[in-house]
């Protein structure tokens, strides 16, 4: 008796490790769970491709319409930056339009790479807010340029301090001199003037929409010999609304499809055009009852007089008032107004 509950033990015991050991073939482990997701623990990394179920939800929340209209713009924007930065700094510079693209304003701001400086900038005529990032590359490169730096020489970067009032100063007469740019840059679309707001090294205080909300970032790129850095403009959806229908435009003065010539043409064949209208004596309400005791031969009295107006209908639509008459053998209406 004891060797037979021995044994059924035994047995149970083996069957519940072939069970254990079946279902942990069909358990992910944490790597493979955070592959589907589309989690990735790499911190330091803002480069991070999203994969599994992330890459699917995010790739439905960045897509956007293209204004080629703000191409044009940043365009613009570049030539007329690399003309002041010329005489801001009395140096060589180069600038130089890297990439356009669209992206939430929380995926912006993680991608920020610190230390960075931020400025808000206000556009007045459109009461919102742009987010202007430098880093610190071009922020120690341009202090160095105007306090009189060798040239040909990297600009010394000193990391793990905050910035000087003397190198925000100059930063800040740099933002304002890029902000006039940008203005005069919407100058063939619109007028707005881009205003300086603050300046802010935490981009938790520069927050200046929702972190789902759209936005279009601008990377410019500008060199200054061997030393130079980069310039983000962030502009959000929002803020370009009220312009949204210029901007979609494909070039200057595009009428969205309008053409004059076709116009003309169409009017020309509606002139010549042939149109089936109606007069309309007069109207009455009759009951059903009435219609049904109708034969051959009963009058419908109207209780109207010769001078009555009548009305010229072309469908449902009234076009016409006037009044009933012959001519020869025909009975004509007067036109006497509009409906």
């Amino acid at each position: 008796m004891a060797e037979t509950e021995n044994k059924n033990m035994q047995d149970t015991i083996r069957m519940t490790e072939e069970t254990s050991s079946g279902n942990d073939s069909k358990i992910l482990n944490q790597e493979e769970i955070d592959s589907l997701l589309g989690y990735n623990n790499d911190e330091e990394s803002f480069t991070v491709q999203h994969t599994g179920v992330r890459a699917i939800l995010n790739s439905s929340m960045v897509s956007y319409e293209r204004l080629p209209m703000l191409e044009i713009v940043f365009d613009r924007l570049i030539r007329l930056m690399a003309t002041s930065l010329r005489n801001f700094t009395q140096d060589n510079v180069e600038v130089s339009l890297d990439s356009i693209e669209s992206m939430r304003f929380g995926e912006y701001v993680e991608s920020l790479p610190l230390p960075t400086l931020l400025t808000v900038f206000k556009a007045e005529e459109w009461d919102n807010y742009g987010l202007m990032s430098l880093d610190s590359s071009l922020i120690y490169s341009i202090v160095d340029v105007l306090l009189g730096g060798r040239r040909g020489t990297a600009a010394m970067r000193l990391e793990g301090r905050p910035y000087t009032t003397i190198e925000l100063n100059i930063v800040k007469e740099m933002m304002q001199l890029v902000l006039s740019d940008l203005s005069t840059s919407f100058d063939p679309i619109t007028s707005v003037n881009f205003v300086y707001d603050r300046m802010e090294t935490n981009p938790r205080f520069a927050t200046i929409s929702r972190n789902s909300n759209a936005v279009i970032v601008a990377h410019l790129r500008i060199d200054m010999e061997d030393r130079g850095g980069k310039i983000d403009l962030m502009i959000p959806y929002a803020t370009l609304e009220p312009i949204r229908e210029v901007l979609l435009q494909m070039f200057m003065g595009e009428r969205f499809g309008r053409d004059t010539i076709w116009e003309k043409h169409l009017i020309n064949q509606l002139w010549e055009t042939d149109v089936e209208v109606k007069a309309v004596l007069k109207e009455t309400i009759v009951k059903l009852g009435d219609v049904y005791k109708w034969e051959k031969g009963s009058f419908l009295p109207l209780e109207m007089s010769p001078k009555e107006e009548v009305k010229i209908f072309c469908g449902d639509v009234p076009l016409l008032n006037g009044s009933m008459g012959r001519n020869a053998e025909h009975i004509v209406i007067k036109v006497e107004g509009k409906a």
